[in-house]
Order: C-alpha cells, then sequence, then structure tokens
C-alpha cells in the first residue's frame, strides 16, 4: 500500500501523536510560558488521554469517524485556544472525509488526494476560528506549509505526501522564532516575542510527524 490513511492508520495517527504530546509535555509548557500562559503543554496532554478514552470506548467505524470523534473531544475537554483550534481543525478533517448525505467518516479507505483535501478543510477552520494568517506567529505558520507540501506531493501517494508534510511543518514551526505574534496573548508582547518558537507551530509540526509515521508504508 502507498500509505492510504484506513482507519488503523488514522488511529494510529492520532495514538502517536498522543505519545508525542505526553513526550514533548515540558517542552510545549516552557515555550507557552515563555510567551503565553504556559498551559499549552498540559492542556493538550490532558485532551488527548481523553481522546484515547472516547476511542477505546467506541471503536472507529471509519478514519473520518475516529477524527471526528477526536475533534469533538478535544473541543469540550480542552481548556484555551489549542482544544478548539485543534479540535476544529480534526473534525473539519474528518467531516471532509465523509460524502454530503454520510454521518462523518463512513467512507472507506482515504487517498492522497482526498486527504490533501481534508487537511486544506483542518486548516480553513484554524484560520476561521483564530484569524491568524501565516507569519503570525501561531500554528497557522507550520499548517499551512504542511498542507501545501501535503498537496504538491499527493501524486506521489499518502506516505511520501505526509512525509513532505511533516518537514514542512517542523520547517515552518522553526521560522516562527524571529517572528512578532501578532494574534493571542503573545502578541501582548510586542517586539518581546520574537526570538522564541511558537508553542502552537510546534505541537502542530507533531501532529504532522504522527502523520507521517502513521502512514509510512508497509
Amino acid at each position: 500500500m502507498d500509505g492510504t490513511l484506513d482507519t488503523p492508520r488514522a488511529e494510529a495517527w492520532i495514538r502517536t501523536l498522543a505519545t508525542a504530546v505526553a513526550a514533548h509535555e515540558a517542552e510545549l509548557t516552557a515555550l507557552h510560558a515563555a510567551i503565553g500562559d504556559g498551559d499549552h503543554g498540559s492542556n493538550l496532554r490532558r485532551g488527548f488521554d481523553a481522546v484515547l478514552a472516547a476511542l477505546g470506548d467506541v471503536p472507529a467505524a471509519s478514519p473520518g469517524a475516529l477524527l471526528t470523534t477526536t475533534g469533538s473531544t478535544l473541543i469540550s475537554r480542552v481548556g484555551g485556544a489549542s482544544g478548539p483550534l485543534y479540535g476544529s481543525a480534526f473534525r473539519a478533517v474528518g467531516h471532509a472525509l465523509a460524502t454530503p448525505d454520510e454521518e462523518p467518516g463512513s467512507r472507506p479507505p482515504t487517498g492522497a488526494q482526498a486527504l490533501a483535501a481534508a487537511l486544506a478543510e483542518g486548516l480553513a477552520a484554524v484560520q476561521r476560528l483564530g484569524g491568524a494568517q501565516p507569519g503570525d506567529k501561531t500554528m497557522v505558520d507550520a499548517f499551512a506549509p504542511a498542507v501545501d507540501a501535503f498537496r504538491a506531493a499527493a501524486g506521489s501517494g499518502t506516505a511520501a505526501a505526509a512525509q513532505a508534510a511533516a518537514t514542512a511543518a517542523r520547517k515552518g514551526a522553526d521560522a516562527t522564532v524571529p517572528l512578532v505574534a501578532r494574534k493571542g496573548r503573545a502578541s501582548y508582547l510586542g517586539p518581546r516575542s520574537a526570538g522564541h518558537l511558537d508553542p502552537g507551530a510546534v505541537s502542530t509540526a507533531l501532529l504532522f510527524e504522527a502523520l507521517a509515521e502513521a502512514c509510512r508504508e508497509d
């Protein structure tokens, strides 16, 4: 297979991301403490713990159903900005994988082109909610280049596209260091926000790195 996103791979994506969030909780918290409230790591950890519990309670029938559950759980269980933003992204991806007359997620395994479109819907949901654009020093600075890279590489299959997205997301996160924040609590610091990694961009890089791991070819 070319890494097509079937239900087991979608679950592996979320479980791998949950593991990464737990492993990087202290780092994400420290990054957020420098330019924000200092709760990004702990909020995401709590949210993904709840997601894992939800996935254990009700086995998902399809990738989209699983991702929709992930998003809804994050929205309902995580405080601050991270729950609504990440939850909206995952829920939008899940809904995008369903046909108009079906429940979210009832479509079978998702190929690279369909996943590219779904990830773009996830990005759009984040931008609608937060109003951020590339260059504002937010998760969008990692999410937008990841979506562009995935779309550009989709013709090579899901595994290759996911790896390209992961590389682009990490580069986008690293590129937030010199930026001055224009959205969120970090924007209150003005020029003092420069010189720091944006925690949301770093956690977004973890998201796409987890996707690449889950979609790696057998």
